[in-house]
């Protein structure tokens, strides 16, 4: 009963952030409505290739509604791609030459491209094939403007990446404001450089893209928020032309490009995820905003707050705790409709240097757009929650694991 007259408080806290959902979503349902009439998308365009994938006019087509949706001249979208951080190493290895260096203006990005980087000196990593990396920390959640210039000012950096997602780290999501400001300053200082964003979490949530303000191109996953729960897999490059043919070339073969890659009958899917992909995407949020709440008011440490301005839909818990995070992530999984017996526990994943918990019992494997939940096991014990395809679901599956949380 405790649990029951907290949530009805909580609901009614939140009624605000959930309205200011509700008229984004709206914006950006308008924004790929346009996108799909403008290309005119039809039944021809579900159609499927095999082979080599020659003349696949729904996979082109796909990719000029992507290119609409977030104003860019060109997108390579491809269940060939088997993540986001695959399609991050194809931009990086497509855009950077042997001693060319990369810049993170964000600090250390995320757990994943620790190998593709060449931090632990992997024999396929950039550092091995004499690219270099560098980083500028944030400070307190802001870019570092005045390192940012002065690292600039000599002109030897090819491309500088910005991650607008938190990852495993403790800082806050960067805002659209933080990554425009940052974008008109290395413009002011180095025009000539790439900017990359990993979108990653990001899109649709806010009524503006990076791109939209001045990077020259970004990346995300289509099990993320721009598969809607649909797309099986695959993921995104949009941005300007010259950057997404190499893309397609370093992908696929160069000659080649874009004009080879057989969609295999995902077509569909791809086109009714992006379609979905606002509604979703604002589900997401409004769980997310709930979890904070509850989470709050039962004495946890939530980032963001419940009423904080968001930039990804990622919601981390600080329990503080390793058993008490166990729970909590053991509790999603109980609320989940795919696997809900199973007991997540800490294990070695591929790509992270810690062991991981892992709560995601969704129709894709490893979709982050449906209700799912991790955490490394580190202090100090921070849970990274996202998605769910419904609020409805959200609720129930964070309700559940709040009273696995407390049965102890």
């Amino acid at each position: 009963m405790y649990i029951d007259k907290l949530v009805k408080e909580v609901e009614e806290d939140i009624k605000e952030q959930i309205s200011d959902i509700d008229i984004r979503c709206m914006k950006n349902s308008m924004r790929v409505l346009d996108a799909f009439q403008k290309n005119r998308i039809a039944d021809v365009h579900f159609n499927s290739t095999t082979g080599y994938g020659y003349d696949d006019i729904g996979r082109d087509t796909i990719e000029k509604v992507f290119a609409d949706i977030f104003h860019t001249e060109d997108a390579l979208v491809r269940n060939q791609f088997i993540s986001g951080t695959h399609a991050i190493t194809v931009a990086l290895f497509a855009n950077l030459r042997p001693g060319d260096t990369l810049l993170s203006i964000s600090g250390k990005p995320y757990d994943t491209l620790d190998s593709i980087i060449g931090f632990n000196d992997n024999k396929s990593s950039l550092k091995s094939y004499g690219i270099k990396y560098e980083q500028i920390d944030l400070i307190e959640d802001n870019f570092d403007i005045e390192k940012i210039r002065e690292r600039l000012a000599v002109k030897d950096v090819k491309m500088v990446e910005i991650q607008r997602s938190r990852g495993y780290a403790t800082r806050k999501s960067l805002t659209m404001d933080k990554i425009q400001r940052a974008i008109e300053v290395v413009r002011e200082v180095n025009d000539e450089v790439i900017i990359m964003v990993d979108n990653c979490y990001g899109e649709f949530v806010d009524e503006i893209e990076p791109v939209d303000v001045g990077a020259d191109f970004m990346v995300g996953s289509l099990i993320k928020n721009l598969g809607g729960g649909l797309a099986p897999n695959g993921a995104y490059i949009v941005g300007k032309k010259d950057i997404i043919e190499l893309c397609a070339e370093r992908l696929t073969a160069p000659g080649q490009g874009k004009e080879v890659g057989p969609s295999l009958g995902i077509n569909k899917s791809i086109l009714q995820g992006i379609y979905m992909a606002p509604s979703v995407v604002a589900s997401s949020l409004k769980t997310a905003v709930f979890t904070a709440r509850l989470l709050e008011k039962l004495g946890f440490n939530p980032i963001p707050k419940f009423d904080e301005r968001r930039s990804d839909i990622v919601q981390t818990i600080i329990f503080g705790d390793e058993e008490k995070l166990i729970r909590y992530v053991q509790g999603i999984q109980m609320g989940s409709a795919i696997d809900s017996e199973s007991i997540p526990m800490p294990w070695d994943m591929p790509g992270y240097t810690d062991k991981v918990i892992m709560a995601s019992g969704s129709f894709t494997q490893g979709s982050s757009i449906e209700l799912s939940c991790d955490a490394p096991i580190r202090a100090p014990f921070i849970a990274f929650q996202q998605g769910s395809l419904t609020y409805e679901y959200g609720k129930i599956g964070v309700i559940k694991a709040v009273k696995n949380l407390m049965e102890k």
